[in-house]
C-alpha cells in the first residue's frame, strides 16, 4: 500500500483558519477529486466535519476520532486509530490522506508521496499548518505552475514529491 498525502498549503505552510480551507481554489478541488476518486481517503474528524456534504462520493472514506463511535457505512468507516485505518486499506493500491494537521503530523514521515498545491500567497491569521517539509527526504517529481485566473484567484503550482528511500 502506497501512502499518499494530499493537501494545498500557502507559502508558510498554512493549511487552515477556523476548521476551514484556507481559499476556494475550483483547479485545486479538479486535482484532488482527480487523484483521489476510487481510493480510500482517510482524515481526522475535524476534517471530516468540515466536508460541507459529509463524506465525499466516490471514495472510501476512513475517519479517525477518539470521540465518535466506531461505526461502518457504505463509504464511511470511522474507527479510532491509524493503525486500525491502515489495517483496514492493507489490500489498497494507494491511499490518500487528506487532513488535518495532526493527521498529516502523524503520517509525514510514513507517506510514500506528497501531492502539493503551492498556493503563492501568505493567508493571514491562518490558524493550521502542515508539518515543514524536509528537502533531505523528499524528491520533488513534477511541478505544473498557474496564473491566477477568473476562476482561481491566487497563482498556484501541483507539486509531486517522493520520498528518497
Amino acid at each position: 500500500m502506497k501512502i499518499s498525502i494530499i493537501v494545498a498549503i500557502d507559502e508558510k505552510n498554512a493549511i487552515g483558519k477556523n476548521n476551514q480551507l484556507l481559499c476556494h481554489l475550483p483547479a485545486d478541488m479538479k486535482m484532488f477529486r482527480l487523484l483521489t476518486t476510487g481510493h480510500t481517503l482517510v482524515m481526522g474528524r475535524k476534517t471530516f466535519e468540515s466536508l460541507p456534504n459529509g463524506a465525499l462520493p466516490n471514495r472510501r472514506n476512513i475517519v479517525i476520532s477518539r470521540t465518535l463511535a466506531e461505526k461502518e457505512e457504505e463509504n464511511l468507516i470511522i474507527c479510532s486509530s491509524l493503525e486500525k485505518a491502515f489495517e483496514i486499506c492493507k489490500e489498497e493500491d494507494e491511499v490518500f490522506i487528506i487532513g488535518g494537521a495532526n493527521i498529516y503530523n502523524e503520517t509525514i514521515n510514513e507517506a510514500d508521496f506528497l501531492y502539493v498545491t503551492l498556493i503563492k500567497h501568505t493567508f493571514e491569521n491562518a490558524d493550521t499548518f502542515f508539518p515543514s517539509i524536509d528537502f533531505n527526504k523528499w524528491r520533488e517529481v513534477s511541478r505544473e505552475n498557474f496564473a491566477a485566473d477568473g476562476k482561481n484567484p491566487y497563482d498556484y503550482a501541483f507539486v509531486k514529491y517522493a520520498r528518497i528511500l
